[in-house]
């Protein structure tokens, strides 16, 4: 049986795989900077304060929290509009596709969400982070599976794909119900009217993108003032936009908009989040505190925890009838894919600054630390197994040989 990748899932493999090469050299250098001289340059660039006033409404924040509340907003808005056009008319549009990376995706949010409890139970600060190890940072994973070429099954590439969307979804969802400070509700009445509006536009069949931005913008302007996370008014807006024109048939007004925002995020954004997010220091007294429960539990949460839930899962879904191992794929791939959905990342660092946005200095290093091992541990990991020990279940003729 032969399978074939649409261009639509080409097109978002490479992108993603570009992206996650560009992430690691983020990584990279926003290490360098945290752990130089150059740390005091970086402090600067990131505390650069950046105000927007028009009238009584002002926005002033330094330049971090711009890059977390306002570019993630646009990360958070390609994620809804790839969520959308999955469910209708992708990978998940239906319960036989779904079935398998839904379950999979939960076995890989639950499992780690308990290992990490398990190693922070009692303390009501540290416990506030039992989000971070479930998240995938799909970016990181393909750019993975991108050095690895042939030798991973397409049907695989697709599986994380899916797989994924669901994991960011029920990120979306977690951020929405655990990790929203005190709430305006004035604000929140505002952005509530933002969004009847933008449901109005699509059920008139409004094709046209720009008044959806233009109240978007106005909503995610709400929500920031709100208390809820302001990158929610992202997903929002994408699950408003309408997938099809009726005044121009063949014509998706959701594609346009997520081809035009993927290269931006992918090149642009998540390498910039990298950047202003993960430069840790790496000092003697900073490597002691690894033995902290907090970057414990998030290392075991990542590399153990997802492992094992990925695996278990889609092991017991398979047997149960309710999916079917990806075409030309063996076991040991599917469990070196659920290895690599022990790279968290970005959507771990995002968590875990909500998290322990109020929690002090100590929290937010640490938990840092736990998500750069973490995450390491589970790429290296998870490439040695696809490289030197997983074999494919392809064809003589179609099987990658190892040289």
């Amino acid at each position: 049986m032969h399978f074939k990748l649409s261009d639509d899932i080409k097109d978002f493999l490479k992108k993603e795989s570009a992206s996650g090469i560009l992430l690691m050299i983020a990584t990279a250098l926003a290490l360098v900077f945290a752990n130089t001289p150059l740390v005091g340059l970086y402090d600067l660039f990131l505390s650069v304060p950046v105000g927007v006033k028009v009238g009584a409404l002002e926005i002033d924040k330094p330049l971090l929290l711009w890059i977390n509340d306002g570019l993630m907003a646009v990360f958070f808005l390609l994620i809804g509009l790839e969520v959308k056009r999955e469910f209708i008319a992708g990978e998940l549009a239906s319960p036989a596709k779904i079935a398998l990376p839904a379950v999979a995706a939960l076995g890989g949010m639950v499992v780690p969400a308990l290992v990490y409890c398990w190693f922070n139970w009692g303390d009501s600060t540290a416990i506030q982070g039992w989000a971070i190890p479930t998240a995938t940072d799909i970016a990181f994973a393909l750019g993975i599976l991108a050095l690895l070429g042939s030798r991973v099954p397409p049907s695989l590439k697709v599986f994380l794909m899916a797989l994924a969307i669901i994991d960011d979804l029920g990120a979306i969802i977690i951020i929405a119900l655990f990790y929203t400070a005190g709430l305006s509700v004035t604000s929140a009445s505002l952005a509530g009217i933002c969004f009847v509006v933008l449901v109005a536009l699509n059920r008139f069949k409004v094709s046209k993108i720009t008044p959806y931005i233009v109240v978007g913008i106005i909503m995610w302007i709400c929500v920031l003032k709100s208390g809820v996370h302001a990158t929610l008014a992202g997903v929002l807006l994408a699950f408003t936009i309408p997938m099809e024109c009726q005044k121009r048939p063949g014509h998706s007004p959701l594609k346009v908009v997520e081809h035009e925002l993927h290269h931006w995020v992918a090149y642009a954004i998540l390498p910039i989040f990298a950047f202003a997010n993960a430069g840790v220091g790496l000092s003697l007294e900073d490597v002691k505190l690894i033995g902290n429960p907090v970057p414990l539990g998030v290392i075991a949460g990542l590399f153990i925890g997802k492992q094992v839930g990925v695996f278990l899962f889609s092991a017991i879904a398979i047997k149960l009838g309710m999916g079917k191992l990806p075409t030309h794929a063996s076991w040991l791939q599917l469990y070196a894919l659920a290895v690599l959905c022990g790279v968290g990342f970005t959507m771990s660092l995002f968590i875990g600054t909500l998290a322990f946005e109020h929690a002090g200095p100590d929290y937010l290093t640490t938990d840092r630390i736990g998500i750069l091992l973490g995450s390491v541990v589970s790429a290296v990991w998870g490439y040695v197994i696809f490289r030197f020990l997983a074999k494919s279940n392809a064809p003589a003729s179609q099987a990658p040989v190892n040289k």
